[in-house]
């Protein structure tokens, strides 16, 4: 295990308007209830992690009717100091596209608009040198390729095929540069005898971790920020030298986020 230990810069939005008013993803139940004090709670603590393991928080202002803007890494891709912006599979979370990319224009950031669906860090995570690419349920297989011309780095297409792991967070997790956690069972055989071939040390999960979105979880290269109820997988962390902090993120599971989720990775040049 390759320790990183630099300090991480992330971009958060405060679930105010949290709810879960439409299905857009199999977690999705609007008939059942949603405690949005408790999310903004459960958010709350996951941020104070953060501060507490020396990174540093941006936060983006959330706009009202966009129950979806918490997950942030939805948000965008940022690697280099580019940052390649989004646009949703579906019209619920369309404004939040054009909010994320205004928040990075002001930021300085260069800021390149995307030309097919791409739901930023859900579907793209860097690993090493490489970005992987998930495609099945909602970034376009088309996007891909303006990822590699956007960030000039080699892309790995990865085809999910399990709905409940929608996104490529929801079934991977990259853990340092050399080293990732996944659930073979979210992806086509071709894809996992890739991720074979990558990474023929990585942490191999288990359904029951995955089913609490276990591997919707945050690394900087020691410690992982991952929900409490994965316990399988904390240990399996331990196990391989690294330091699990579990958040309880019930909550804003309900609308099919954990950790990940609410956290975009600013990578500055």
């Amino acid at each position: 295990m390759t320790q990183n230990l630099s300090s991480r810069r992330y971009l958060m939005c405060r679930p105010t308007h949290f709810a879960v008013d439409y299905a857009i993803n199999p977690w999705m139940d609007p008939s059942a209830p949603v405690d949005a004090d408790l999310a903004i709670r459960q958010w709350s603590t996951l941020r104070q992690v953060y501060l507490d393991l020396g990174h540093t928080v941006d936060e983006i202002e959330p706009l009202p009717g966009l129950p979806d803007m918490v997950f942030a890494a939805n948000g965008a891709t940022v690697v280099d100091g580019r940052a390649l912006a989004v646009q949703f599979l579906n019209p619920e979370r369309a404004d939040e596209g054009p909010a994320y990319a205004s928040w990075f224009e002001r930021a300085g950031f260069e800021v390149h608009q995307p030309k097919h669906v791409n739901e930023g860090e859900g579907d793209i995570l860097l690993a090493g040198d490489l970005l992987l690419a998930g495609t099945g349920f909602r970034t376009a297989h088309a996007a891909h390729a303006q990822v590699q011309e956007v960030f000039g780095r080699p892309v790995v297409t990865l085809q999910l095929v399990d709905p409940r792991f929608y996104h490529l967070d929801t079934a991977l997790c990259v853990l340092d540069p050399q080293t990732v956690a996944y659930l073979p069972e979210a992806f086509s055989p071709g894809s996992q005898a890739v991720l074979r071939r990558l990474f023929p040390d990585a942490i191999i999960a288990r359904p029951a971790d995955a089913e609490v979105l276990g591997l919707n979880a945050v690394s900087d290269g020691r410690h992982v920020v991952l929900p409490a109820q994965a316990t399988g997988f904390a240990a399996a962390l331990t196990e391989r030298g690294y330091e699990p902090i579990g958040v309880d993120m019930s909550e804003l599971r309900k609308a099919g986020g954990g950790p990940k989720c609410c956290t975009l990775e600013v990578r500055d040049r």
